[in-house]
């Protein structure tokens, strides 16, 4: 046959019509075989797919097909997180409905998915602005909130003033709103919370089941959700400062060991005793105001300067009557955090002693490290947060830390306080309620009615889905659906008087934590879920394989873990905890960065406008349109704010979607960042034109040549070569080590150059033939899975019947997977000078006679025989002169 090039313009739409056109990738519930779920973390329709969700999703795509070729019913389905505040920005900017927005954007992105050759199965496609999907979403609320899981009250919010509504933590910037720019402010405001704090515990202990996550991100949920032991101490309020009724100051502490240290308490800016001691301190209330309009985010409190200011009121010491502390108000201290005070101990946290340092409070140290001198061991600017020995602290003194922390819990819990026990132990938990109000109208609407006779009502099962009205309008600042004529007046469902609809929508982390369970039946209209086939005996839950960014281990994962368990108590599934049983996090795609002109003025340029050469060693980027030189920048995440990006549509127009997919998962352990360059992706394509170049070529010699194994001579290698390749690949994919799985792949394509060669210039033998033939059939299904088009075009050259698709991954024999020939490295006098390839079964006198002969080893003897030679079979020789 012709060897023209690969086109993949013309074969790649050709093969995704045939799939599409035979259903291959239609995934029935009732299928018999083994079930194997796959699933993507599903993106939100922003406009246009990036290289980041191509290699996300060319990694799920590579598990889909294997996990098809070796018997499973795979399930691999495609969805949107379609709600969120970029479309009602759009909406507002640009004079569109949000709904058509998104629509438009999920069509495009769709379209862009599709040219990837994705073996999805798209008849479960759904987007959760769709209300047929956010009506069980409200369901499953109302069923959450009668089961005791959702609760209504008044918490701290960050509220934009402008904007007219509560952000995120992470929003706030510099005390300011992210997108308004106005001074944020801390508002006690009534809102929706899911109660996962009732299931801290439970999700702790359920990291230790998940064999098959990361560590890090095991690592990263555990000390999100933060368990402590520690003490919950009452200190005295000295009478003569403290507000009238007021007695005690509760602190929790996990040190109580420093209990000596202690130099001054610190309370919240909205703890009812910094209220009450600002009722005659104007300047109190100045300050507490000022922290009002501060992040409550960890990153802000780290890095936020530590201020405070004394309240006038003081405490006394737990073991000394004569021993008082002062109370500051501090903006590192919340209220939603323990009991929203603390005492510092300055020489033990180095927050504390900058406090101290800052207001000159005395700084006494009350751990050293063992081998220090009490009399001489101080702390300064550095506190000592070791372990150790307890110092100045009496009857401490001597003592380990832990030892001290029973002694002083044991002592404490004797002595009451109020007809209480001044102190007792306590369990406590990092972890907030999770607040799901947002004042936004793209989002999930909240199935609540208010009544002033009946307070807060569900909206009746047989209503819902509680649907977005159409007609908004985005002129006003704040949500939309509060100042909408109609859609929030509504009859109260108990005493059919005048209410309001809730007209907060749902946090879109909420559309996301349950997605996975639609998807096992996205057709079944009455219940979310609660059916055999998605978590029974032969469900599809919980997902075998989740792959997806780092950036979400903590907030989608964690909510979505608590989901399931949500969805379990009230009935909506029915044996799993944990949703996701295997989890990938893959690296960024990467790319240098261009600025015409130096420096931070410079201005951004795109990847596509620019020419890279090199001359004398340098390299250059030049711009394409004038020639001007480009300043090369660092290697950054591709950002469109930096321009770093490549559109994958253009390179999947230029090179075709195989080239891309090969490119991703061949350049770095799919764990780690992916550099893009241009280089790297051409010479993908050039191996992607070898291979065909290569089939092309012996395809017309081996028509009609029936496979066969061979075990000997050249045949034989041929045969043991891919044997040993199906193998490997096998392995690599089932490890996700994708780019080891590619190096296989290259590694037979040159053991096969020279037979396959032989086969096309005709001078081959029947045996040869017949391993060759075995050979390619067994490589063009194990490239199947990351290049699917080219393997297709293959196969078709080859005469094969049916599709690579529909193919069992290729079985090997174990006999010819064994490598008979190994290399050794051959040291002279212990440093390594050479390698060594003899044959495995070889004995020790084959390999000292085979090291002595090497090159290396005569120059070095220079004629004299050497003092030893130490033959460590199957590892190493070392030459001795």
């Amino acid at each position: 046959m012709a060897t023209e090039r690969y086109n993949p313009r013309v074969a790649e739409p050709r093969w995704r019509k045939a799939w599409d056109e035979a259903g291959l990738f239609r995934t029935k519930n009732d299928d018999p075989r083994p079930k194997y779920y796959v699933l993507e973390m599903f993106p939100y329709p922003s406009g246009r797919i990036h290289m980041g969700h191509v290699r996300n999703y060319t990694m799920g795509d590579v598990v889909a097909r294997y996990k098809r070729a070796m018997g499973c019913n795979v399930l691999h389905p495609m969805g949107w997180d379609a709600f969120g505040l970029p479309a009602e920005n759009a909406a507002r900017d640009n004079k569109v409905n949000p709904r058509d927005w998104t629509y438009a954007n999920i069509e495009t992105m769709k379209g862009q998915l599709k040219t990837m050759g994705l073996s999805l199965d798209w008849d479960r496609e759904f987007a959760t602005c769709d209300p047929s999907y956010y009506r069980h979403q409200q369901r499953m609320f109302l069923d959450f909130w009668q089961s005791g899981l959702v609760e209504r009250k008044s918490a701290k919010v960050n509220w934009d003033p402008v904007d007219m509504t509560v952000l995120a933590n992470e929003q706030v910037i510099d005390g300011k709103g992210w997108r308004s720019g106005a001074l944020v402010e801390q508002r006690d405001l009534t809102q929706w919370f899911f109660k996962i704090t009732s299931m801290s515990q439970d999700l702790l202990d359920g990291l230790d089941t998940l064999d098959r996550w990361p560590d890090k991100v095991k690592l990263m949920q555990a000390n999100w959700i933060g368990r402590s032991e520690g003490l919950l101490i009452r200190w005295p309020l000295a009478k003569d400062t403290s507000p009238e009724g007021e007695t005690e100051l509760e602190v929790y502490t996990t040190r109580p060991d420093t209990i000596f240290g202690a130099s001054f308490m610190a309370i919240a800016a909205d703890h009812p005793l910094a209220r009450k001691a600002a009722e005659n301190n104007p300047a109190l209330g100045a300050f507490i105001e000022e922290v009002r309009h501060r992040g409550t985010s960890a990153a802000e409190l780290e890095t936020a300067e530590k201020k405070g200011m004394d309240t006038g009121l003081r405490v006394v010491h737990p073991f000394d009557e004569s021993w008082t502390l002062p109370v500051y108000v501090a903006n590192f201290v919340l209220m939603d955090y323990g009991t929203g005070a603390i005492f510092g101990c300055p020489s033990g946290d180095q927050r504390d002693l900058d406090f101290a340092n800052k207001y000159g409070l005395p700084v006494v140290p009350v751990v050293m490290p063992e081998d220090a001198d009490s009399a001489t061991f101080q702390v300064i600017d550095e506190a000592y947060v070791d372990d150790g020995v307890m110092i100045n602290s009496r009857f401490l003194d001597g003592m380990k830390p832990k030892q001290a922390f029973e002694e002083v819990a044991s002592r404490l819990e004797t002595i009451t306080i109020g007809n209480r026990p001044m102190a007792e132990r306590k369990v406590q938990f990092r972890l907030r309620d999770w607040l799901i109000s947002r004042q936004r109208y793209w989002g999930c609407p909240i199935p609540v009615i208010h009544c002033d006779a009946c307070g807060a009502v569900p909206v009746p099962a047989h209503q819902l889905p509680v649907v977005l009205p159409n007609d908004v309008t985005f002129d006003k600042p704040g949500n939309p659906l509060d100042h909408h004529p109609t859609w929030k007046h509504v009859a109260c469902p108990t005493c059919g008087n005048a209410a309001r609809r809730d007209t907060d929508t749902m946090d879109t982390f909420v559309d996301s934590s349950w997605y996975y369970a639609r998807f096992t039946d996205p057709w079944n209209e009455q219940a979310p879920t609660t059916l055999a086939h998605v978590d029974g005996p032969n469900g599809w839950l919980p997902v075998n394989q989740y792959i997806g960014g780092i950036e979400h281990a903590i907030l989608h994962l964690l909510y979505s873990r608590f989901f399931a368990r949500a969805m379990k108590a009230t009935g909506h599934l029915n044996a799993v905890d944990e949703p996701f049983e295997g989890l990938f996090t893959q690296g960024m795609v990467v790319h240098e960065t261009y600025r015409l002109g130096r420096g931070a003025n410079g201005t951004y340029v795109t990847p596509a406008e620019v020419r890279l050469e090199e001359a004398d060693g340098r390299r250059r980027a030049l711009l394409v349109s004038s020639g001007e030189e480009v300043e090369i920048g660092p290697i950054e995440k591709m950002s469109k704010s930096k321009k770093n990006v490549v559109d994958p549509d253009d390179i999947i127009a230029s090179y075709g979607a195989d080239t891309a997919r090969w490119f991703m998962l061949s350049d770095s352990p799919p764990d780690r960042d992916v550099i893009w360059t241009e280089a790297g992706v051409e010479g993908a394509h050039r191996f992607v034109q070898r291979i065909w170049r290569l089939v092309g070529e012996a395809a017309p010699e081996l028509s009609g040549v029936a496979p066969a194994t061979a075990h000997d001579g050249e045949a034989g290698t041929v045969s043991r070569a891919a044997h040993r390749t199906v193998m490997q690949v096998g392995d690599n994919i089932g490890r996700l080590g994708f780019n080891n799985a590619v190096a296989r792949v290259h590694k037979l394509v040159n053991e096969l150059q020279a037979p396959l060669t032989a086969v096309a210039e005709g001078r081959a033998d029947a045996v040869l033939k017949g391993a060759v033939r075995e050979a390619l059939e067994m490589f063009v299904t194990i490239i199947s899975p990351m290049m699917p088009h080219l393997a297709e075009e293959c196969w078709a050259a080859l005469g094969g019947s049916g599709m690579v698709a529909e193919r069992a991954w290729p079985s090997f024999d174990p006999a010819l997977t064994v490598d008979n020939e190994i290399v050794l490295p051959v040291q002279i006098n212990g440093k390594k000078r050479a390698d060594l390839t003899i044959a495995r079964d070889a004995d020790q006198a084959a390999v000292e006679a085979a090291a002595m002969a090497l090159d290396v080893v005569q120059k070095a003897l220079e004629g004299r025989v050497p003092r030893k030679v130490i033959v460590v079979p199957q590892r190493i020789v070392n030459v001795v002169i």
